[in-house]
């Protein structure tokens, strides 16, 4: 998994959960631009902030970071193939 896809994950989990950067920023008492970078760069997204968007997003962490399972699973075959 690439931070490419780390990256469309967390904006695509923001987005289903019917949220605005700026307006998740806010329930999570964080700068849009955080949320933003964070969304660029998730291997600078900590535990305890991973959690926090999780609950907001209603999704579990893996789904957060791994997409579905079985997307991730598929992608871990193209790259041993």
């Amino acid at each position: 998994m690439t931070v490419e896809n780390l990256k469309l994950t967390l904006e695509a989990a923001r987005k289903n959960a019917g949220y605005s950067q700026a307006e998740a920023a806010a329930k999570l008492g964080v700068h849009p631009q955080t949320l933003a970078a964070w969304e660029r760069d998730s291997s600078k997204l900590s535990y305890i902030e991973a959690n926090k968007l999780s609950k907001l997003y209603n999704i579990s962490t893996d789904i957060l970071f791994f997409g579905l399972k079985n997307e991730f699973i598929r992608s871990l075959r193209k790259r041993s193939s």
